[in-house]
């Protein structure tokens, strides 16, 4: 079919769902929902069969509706009806909740059903029920809604008693008493509007919420900092925030969402609790490096503490070294938000660009052990480039990679790229990587060979099998020859072309990028960080405006 995407960003679910349908052989283009008369004219460029919006803020011109089949995607079970509904689901700690694709019909959420999923609930923050478990029924219930769609079938009406119309959330209605609210209702609270819009508190917006068992204080009062998080006391406990956004300067002015520590003007002692986001466990002659970064964005301080971690990991006694990341993403690369809130974020980029390059370095480096990175959740531009570090890559099934840094402004890209992309795919086809742009799902990237191996489809299932394979490796026999192998092959590359040299001419690009005279990436990062949102559809995503094929 031709299938058009019509949406206000294309974050993660829309990505996803691009890469599945892109793989059953349906012809795709994308438009960014800027107004009415944008999506008709991008309709009548292409020509689709089926319209087909997984994340919209606004209606579907009726226009459109009328003219061809427009596929809703919503984030909650039948019935289920306004723009809050997960938010809802969160705060009031539903047990089971859903998606549903419905057809479009001019009045919100309320269309026929064409394909519905139910899935249990985890405590956990909206964004990540979102790029789990929501993204995992939707790609579910778009396939059977296409496949009935094709059959000639019709959608099904909802069942009057199931209508139920929530209002938008309001920031009123995720308000925190401390004074009051235990622990889980805060946890709740600030999950309910993870990652956006936040829980404001006191001029403050909260996010990234994690119980803590241990500390105790006053109902309300800040009680300590570790690895930028900050814990504040509940009545019966205490929660860890990693993320704030600062007190607006004015009424309009953005903000950004930082590291709490980088925001909160308080003095807190250094104390180590239940929440960390660096870890490394052991077991079986096989070592564990976790690092659930915020969002996949690595900062330079992060990027030191990761690579003290390693190095510290290499020092054990171990065969196999994994790098387990986070559950919802494995990297996304160097943290943007931080060095836009730099007093120079070209220095900043610099900084931290060169942090994360020690990290891969370490890595690529790592001559004594087998290398894992096992990706979770999804990664993109560096933290992909990061990945390919390790000997071996092993993902998610429903993981989606985005290798390429070019739509931050052209930017170039460090972490050894030119190195690591290239001796897995080759040179031609590390070109044409990179310069997509577009999203890949793991069954291009096994053919490809940027993975080794994709297996499993929820979190606890994949890491369950990494533990397995990582044990498997770490008992091979043949495991002194596959290292003195790897030896043998790093002697020679590095005599063929040192890593210092890839290093450096990857870094006078990057210098360019952030010091040079053109700021597009500078214009790209602020526009990113501040989600402005875009004017147009970028030609690389809407195939329909560089080919008319029906003039």
């Amino acid at each position: 079919m031709r299938i058009l995407l019509l949406v206000h960003a294309f974050n993660s679910l829309a990505q996803r769902l691009y890469v599945d349908l892109a793989e059953r052989g349906h012809t795709l283009s994308i438009e960014f929902d800027v107004n009415d008369g944008v999506t008709a004219e991008a309709v009548e460029r292409f020509r689709p069969d089926l319209l087909l919006a997984p994340f919209l803020k606004r209606a579907i011109p009726e226009a459109v509706w009328r003219r061809l089949p427009c596929l809703v995607v919503h984030p909650g079970p039948p019935g289920d009806r306004g723009p809050s509904s997960l938010d809802w689901a969160v705060l009031e700690g539903a047990a089971e909740w859903g998606v549903t694709v419905l057809q479009a019909n001019g009045e919100f959420d309320a269309g026929d059903v064409w394909a519905s999923r139910a899935f249990p609930m985890r405590a956990a923050p909206k964004a990540s029920l979102y790029r789990r478990e929501v993204t995992e029924a939707a790609v579910e219930a778009v396939l059977e809604a296409l496949e009935r769609l094709e059959r000639g079938e019709s959608p099904t009406p909802v069942d009057p008693a199931l209508v139920r119309t929530r209002p938008p959330m309001r920031q009123a209605d995720r308000a925190i008493d401390w004074s009051r609210d235990a622990t889980a209702t805060v946890l709740r609270k600030i999950r309910s509007g993870d990652g956006v819009p936040g829980v404001r508190d006191g001029g403050l917006g909260l996010f990234d919420a994690h119980p803590e068992s241990r500390l105790k204080g006053v109902p309300g009062a800040w009680l300590a900092r570790w690895q930028g998080a900050v814990c504040r006391a509940t009545v019966d406990g205490a929660v860890w925030i990693g993320a704030m956004k600062a007190r607006s300067p004015g009424p309009h002015a953005p903000t950004l969402k930082l590291p709490a520590s980088m925001v909160l003007a308080a003095d807190l002692p250094e104390v180590q609790g239940d929440h960390r986001d660096l870890w490394y466990e052991e077991a079986d002659g096989v070592g564990y490096l976790y690092f659930p970064f915020t969002n996949g964005a690595m900062s330079a301080e992060q990027c030191a503490r990761l690579l003290t971690a390693y190095q510290e990991a290499c020092r054990r006694d171990t065969r196999v070294l994994v790098l387990m990341g986070g559950e919802d993403f494995w990297s996304n690369g160097i943290h943007l938000n931080v060095i836009e809130a730099a007093p120079s974020p070209a220095d900043e980029s610099w900084r931290t660009i060169n942090a994360i390059d020690d990290v891969a370095r370490a890595v690529l480096t790592t001559t004594d052990k087998l290398t894992v990175s096992a990706l979770s959740g999804n990664a993109g531009a560096g933290g992909v480039f990061l990945a390919l570090a390790a000997d071996q890559v092993w993902a998610r099934g429903g993981v989606v990679l985005n290798p390429h840094y070019k739509g931050m402004g052209n930017l170039y890209g460090s972490e050894y790229w030119t190195y690591v992309l290239p001796r897995r795919v080759g040179e031609e086809r590390a070109r044409a990587v990179t310069e997509a742009r577009l999203p890949m799902g793991m069954p291009e990237a096994r053919r490809l060979a940027l993975v080794d191996a994709a297996f499993g489809v929820c979190v606890a299932n994949f890491r369950a099998e990494v533990v397995e394979r990582a044990r498997a490796l770490a008992a091979d026999p043949a495991l002194p020859a596959l290292l003195a192998d790897k030896r043998a092959r790093r002697a020679a590359d590095e005599a063929a072309k040192p890593l210092e040299q890839y290093r450096a001419e990857e870094l006078e690009r990057m210098r360019f990028n952030f010091y040079g005279f053109d700021p597009s990436y500078h214009v790209a990062r602020y526009n990113f960080v501040f989600k402005v949102p875009k004017s147009r559809t970028p030609l690389y995503l809407a195939a329909h405006r560089r080919t008319c094929p029906h003039p």
